[in-house]
C-alpha cells in the first residue's frame, strides 16, 4: 500500500482540501478526506491534483514538425507534403526513440495515457517488416517505457481518395484491403498492463466506403474503441459529395461506423443533420484544438455536438504544442470567438473532458476519477507560479484550466507510481536532448 497526500484534490464537482489517496496494486484502493495534515506515510503531493489526463488524439511522429512548418504560409495540404517527408525516414528503431521522447514529454505535461493513430505500419514503398506490428510494437514500448498508458488505434489508411491507389508516400500506410488490415491487426496482443489495442478508420476518403463496415466490426467484435478523423477540411465533404452524394457522417452512419464506441476526430465542417447523426448515436467527438487553429482547418462545433449527446475528448495531434490544460482552454475561447458570448462550459465540463471522457474513448472507463476503483493515475498542478498564484484554493479548477499550463504540472503519477517528480521525469532524465536527438534522426 502507498499513499498520496493531496493538498487540493478534484473529486469532480468540487476542489477538496487535504484529501489522502492509498493506493493498492495500481488502483485506489481509499479516498480519504479531511485530513489536514499529511499522514506520516503518505507522498505529500502539494498543488492541485485531478485525475491523469487523457490525450486523446496523438501522431507521435508529428512533433518532428513542431517549428519547421510554422515557416512561411499554406494550408492543410502543403503542410501534409512535409508531414509525408518525415514518415518517408522512420524506422521502428528511431520511431520507438521519438515517440518514447514524445510520450515523455507528454507526462511531463500530465498526461497519463494517449490514443496514438497510428498508420505508420510498413516500410518505405509498402515492403512488410519481418514483424508485420513492428512500428506498433515500437509505439507500445516507447508508452511503457516513458511510463505512460496507451491506446494504439490501429489504423487502415487504403486508398489516397475514395478508392484511387495511395501515392507513393501512402504505400507504407496501407494493406490493400480491410480484411488484411484486420489480419494484421489481429496479431496485436491485446491484455497488456499499459496497453489497450482499439481501431481507426483514416477517414472516409482513405477507407473505400464498401470496407467501412469490415474495420467497424472488427471493432464491434472486440467492444474496442473506433475512432476517424471526419471532415477536417472542406475538400474532404466536397469529394465525398461528388464520390457518394453525401456528407462523410452520413456515409459513416450509412456503413454502421457511428456509435457509443467511436469516437469522430475534429469535426469540423458539419451540417445541422451531421449534427444529428452524431449526437443522436452518441458517437464522442475529441476536439484538437491547437491543431485545428495551427493548420487553418476552422473551429468546429463543439458546443451544438455536446448539446445533442456527444461526449468531448480532447487532443494534441500533431503536437505544435502538447499542453492539454491549453487544449481545454482553446476549445472555451474559441467558442467565444464563433459565438462572441462566453461561458459555453464550466471548468469543470472542460476538466471532464480532458480526464472521465478522454479515458471513456479510449477505452479506459476505469480511468479519469479520483474514487476507490479507479486506476491510480494522478496529475499535480502548481497552484504558486507566476501563471497561478493568487486565485483562492477553491478556484483551483478555474485557475488550472484557464491559467495553468503544461510547465506548471509539478507531479504526474501513472498506477500508483510517480512518473514526474517535482516537474523531472523519473525514467528518462533528460527529456529535451532525448527529443533533439530523436528528431535529428529523421530530420531531412
Amino acid at each position: 500500500m502507498t499513499s498520496y497526500w493531496l493538498e487540493h484534490a478534484w473529486l469532480g464537482t468540487h476542489v477538496e482540501p487535504g484529501v489522502t489517496v492509498d493506493v493498492a496494486d495500481g488502483r485506489i484502493a481509499a479516498v480519504r478526506k479531511e485530513t489536514p495534515v499529511p499522514p506520516p506515510e503518505a507522498v505529500v503531493l502539494r498543488g492541485f491534483t485531478i485525475p491523469g489526463l487523457a490525450n486523446a488524439h496523438s501522431h507521435a511522429f508529428h512533433r518532428a514538425l513542431r517549428g519547421t512548418v510554422q515557416v512561411g504560409s499554406g494550408t492543410f495540404w502543403t503542410w501534409r507534403e512535409v508531414m509525408y517527408g518525415v514518415a518517408d525516414r522512420l524506422t521502428p528503431e528511431t520511431y520507438y526513440a521519438l515517440a518514447r521522447a514524445v510520450y515523455a514529454e507528454m507526462a511531463l505535461a500530465g498526461i497519463t495515457c494517449v490514443g496514438e493513430f497510428h498508420y505508420l505500419h510498413h516500410a518505405p514503398g509498402g515492403t512488410r517488416y519481418s514483424d508485420p506490428n513492428a512500428m506498433g510494437e515500437a509505439l507500445i514500448a516507447a508508452a511503457a517505457d516513458a511510463g505512460i498508458r496507451i491506446t494504439l488505434l490501429d489504423t487502415a489508411y487504403l486508398s489516397s481518395g475514395f478508392g484511387a491507389p495511395p501515392n507513393r508516400h501512402q504505400l507504407r500506410f496501407s494493406d490493400g484491403t480491410a480484411d488484411r488490415w484486420a489480419q494484421r491487426a489481429d496479431a496485436l496482443k491485446d491484455g497488456r498492463a499499459h496497453a489497450r489495442i482499439g481501431a481507426a478508420l483514416h477517414s472516409v476518403r482513405a477507407v473505400p466506403a464498401d470496407q467501412l463496415g469490415t474495420v467497424a466490426d472488427w471493432a464491434r467484435e472486440r467492444q474496442a474503441p473506433l475512432h476517424v478523423h471526419l471532415s477536417e477540411q472542406t475538400a474532404e465533404n466536397d469529394a465525398c459529395h461528388e464520390a457518394h452524394g453525401r456528407t462523410p457522417t452520413q456515409l459513416l452512419a450509412d456503413h454502421g461506423v457511428l456509435g457509443r464506441r467511436t469516437t469522430a476526430v475534429h469535426a469540423t465542417h458539419l451540417t445541422s443533420g451531421d449534427i444529428g447523426l452524431l449526437g443522436d448515436s452518441t458517437t464522442g467527438v475529441c476536439m484538437c484544438p491547437t491543431t485545428e487553429r495551427d493548420l487553418a482547418d476552422g473551429i468546429g462545433p463543439a458546443a451544438p455536438l455536446q448539446g445533442r449527446g456527444s461526449p468531448l475528448s480532447l487532443g494534441s495531434d500533431s503536437h505544435a504544442v502538447i499542453d492539454l490544460l491549453e487544449e481545454a482552454r482553446a476549445m472555451e475561447l474559441d467558442e467565444r470567438l464563433r459565438t462572441r458570448t462566453r461561458g459555453h462550459w464550466t471548468a469543470a465540463a472542460l476538466l471532464r473532458a480532458a480526464t472521465a471522457d478522454g479515458h471513456a474513448a479510449l477505452g479506459w472507463d476505469d480511468a479519469g476519477t479520483i474514487e476507490a476503483g479507479a486506476l491510480a493515475d494522478l496529475t499535480t498542478i502548481a497552484l504558486d507560479s507566476v501563471r497561478t498564484a493568487g486565485p483562492l484554493p477553491r478556484l483551483a479548477a478555474e485557475t488550472a484550466v484557464f491559467a495553468a499550463s503544461a510547465a506548471d504540472v509539478r507531479h504526474t503519477i501513472v498506477g500508483g507510481r510517480q512518473i514526474v517528480r517535482d516537474g523531472v521525469h523519473t525514467l528518462l532524465a533528460d527529456v529535451p536532448t532525448a527529443l533533439a536527438e530523436s528528431i535529428a534522426a529523421v530530420r531531412g
